[in-house]
């Protein structure tokens, strides 16, 4: 049977086998690792570029991991470490939902490959389990019946991996082209308007994009976010009033 997660396994620990190469330890091989996820995406990492980061042969990481698959969801914890968690029980849920809801959406916007790594492994990492346990208490906070509290973290973070998702994608398309998002916005907004395939499409949407708001890409994305974050809120609220 294949293994579930690495964080079942006894190699989870921070040291490796017994007689491991000196120089190394797992923490700093997995920081090397997000490092070149970062720079390189997740179609080119490889045990092999990165042992030549660390300067050391492939076999010497595998002293530390059983396979590539261990490495990416030893990554992709680690990246879960960089959200900021609330620590007072007694804050607004509203305003600490948002506060999540932020953090995990610039999260997955710095790490383009998490969102696809999230989807592919358990997720139980340490750090992992505590933003699902900080966002579990926040929105228990809300007054909803027990029936429905996954059911609202499912509403809100799955649109937030939703929306940080392609906005992180939409990120990368940029880097590649060598343009600022508000060149590549220009660009293509004129490619697509001036195009008979597309042309009626946008000129129907002209109002919408006007009553959008945002002098940047930044704005509008912003502003689009935290609308539909308020909308998810305040449908939490209604529920609650409505005792459902």
């Amino acid at each position: 049977m294949a293994r579930a997660s690495v964080w079942l396994e006894e190699k989870a620990r921070k040291g490796g086998r017994s007689g491991q190469p000196s120089g190394l330890d797992r923490d700093r091989i997995t920081s090397v690792s997000v490092r070149l996820l970062d720079s390189d995406g997740l179609d080119k990492f490889s045990m092999r570029r990165l042992a030549a980061e660390l300067n050391v042969t492939a076999m010497s990481v595998y002293w530390y991991v059983d396979t590539k698959d261990d490495l990416l969801e030893l990554a992709l914890d680690a990246a879960f470490g960089e959200l900021r968690l609330p620590e007072a029980a007694d804050s607004d849920w509203r305003e600490q939902l948002r506060a999540l809801a932020t953090e995990y959406r610039t999260l997955l916007v710095r790490h383009p490959w998490l969102s696809p790594l999230a989807g592919r492994y358990l997720n139980i990492g340490p750090h992992s389990l505590a933003f699902s346990r900080v966002v579990q208490q926040v929105v228990r906070r809300a007054g909803l019946p027990a029936h429905g509290v996954t059911g609202a973290i499912s509403a809100v973070f799955q649109f937030v991996y939703g929306y940080g998702t392609i906005e992180g994608h939409f990120a990368e398309r940029v880097a590649a082209a060598g343009l600022t998002p508000d060149e590549y916005f220009s660009t293509t907004m004129t490619a697509v308007t001036e195009a008979p395939e597309t042309a009626e499409i946008i000129e129907e949407s002209k109002d919408l994009m006007a009553a959008r708001g945002g002098d940047t890409v930044a704005e509008m994305l912003d502003r689009d976010f935290t609308f539909a974050l308020d909308l998810l809120i305040a449908g939490i609220d209604a529920m609650v009033a409505k005792g459902a």
